[in-house]
């Protein structure tokens, strides 16, 4: 792509991505506004922010073609703290001004607008070829470069809007486990064997020929007995090891949530004069083209 076919020609510029003056990535350009006087590209608009969900105005003035990259001779910073405009209308030369006295450019056709930030000195070359068919407006402006046919009644536009839920999770404390002992006292039975000495009386007879004397008379004899009994101690052994662990458990819990939206009603003037336009819903009316309620906002 040649420097003159992608400033002639604003579908040329779309889409491109949009370097700094440093070579830093600044994001890809959304649209294209052109001079109303000269029909020139003036301005285009990159996506930044947090996954490119704003459109931030960057000047043409000293940018250059490399490959199918644009370099803007500004930096990313000064883009990102550029004032913000509405991308989806006309620009106004208020607004216009105020970019130039961000950028420190000079208006076409006027002085210094204002210090500025992250530009050089205004007037380092477009890079713009000339002979471009000028386009309608008010002088000074800049309208976004629109493919299809432009439109003039954006005034009369009506936006509809929705709320929609969105559901995420968060964690919480909900509460403290705790591990702790007692001492409980416990009745424990068990079984001992013991032994005792009991008594008996052992006859025997005195055969012939033994020699024991006789004597009669009271005599006493003893004989000492023993017995066993159960002796009870304690001592303290370890038997287990405790501890505390906490387990993750995914379940599934239902949430219901109560959202607004808009809807859109018409009057064509007949009978049945209130009616109901979802998106997309063709409906003919007397004496004039069938009405469509299409997506708001400029049609890329």
């Amino acid at each position: 792509m040649t420097q003159g076919e992608a400033f002639t020609n604003p579908d040329a510029l779309k889409g491109l991505t949009a370097y700094d003056r440093t070579g830093e990535k600044i994001g890809s350009i959304e649209r294209v506004y052109l001079d109303d006087r000269s029909g020139r590209p003036e301005w285009v608009t990159v996506k930044t922010g947090l996954f490119g969900m704003k459109e931030s105005f960057v000047p043409l003035s000293g940018a250059r073609l490399q490959q199918d990259a644009l370099h803007v001779s500004c930096t990313k910073e000064a883009v990102k703290e550029a004032p913000r405009v509405d991308a989806d209308q006309h620009l106004e030369p208020g607004q216009e001004h105020e970019l130039y006295a961000h950028y420190g450019l000079s208006r076409p056709g006027m002085g210094t607008t204002g210090t500025g930030t992250g530009m050089g000195a205004a007037g380092t070359g477009t890079g713009v070829a000339a002979g471009e068919r000028p386009m309608a407006g008010a002088a000074g402006g800049r309208e976004y470069a629109m493919r299809g046919k432009e439109r003039d009644d954006r005034a009369q536009d009506m936006i509809r809007s929705e709320e929609r839920l969105r559901v995420g999770t968060e964690e919480e404390e909900v509460g403290h486990a705790h591990l702790r002992k007692t001492v409980v006292n416990e009745d424990v039975t068990t079984s001992v064997p013991v032994t005792h000495e009991e008594v008996r009386v052992v006859r025997e007879p005195i055969r012939e020929g033994d020699r024991s004397r006789a004597n009669i008379g009271e005599a006493e004899t003893e004989v000492t007995l023993h017995a066993e009994h159960a002796v009870v101690s304690k001592e303290s052994v370890p038997v287990e090891r405790v501890h505390l662990e906490t387990e993750r458990v995914t379940e599934t819990e239902e949430v219901t949530g109560t959202v607004r939206k808009e809807q859109i009603e018409f009057d064509d003037g007949t009978k049945d004069s209130r009616r109901r336009g979802m998106k997309g819903d063709r409906r003919g009316t007397k004496g004039t083209d069938a009405w469509r309620e299409g997506k708001q906002g400029p049609n890329h």
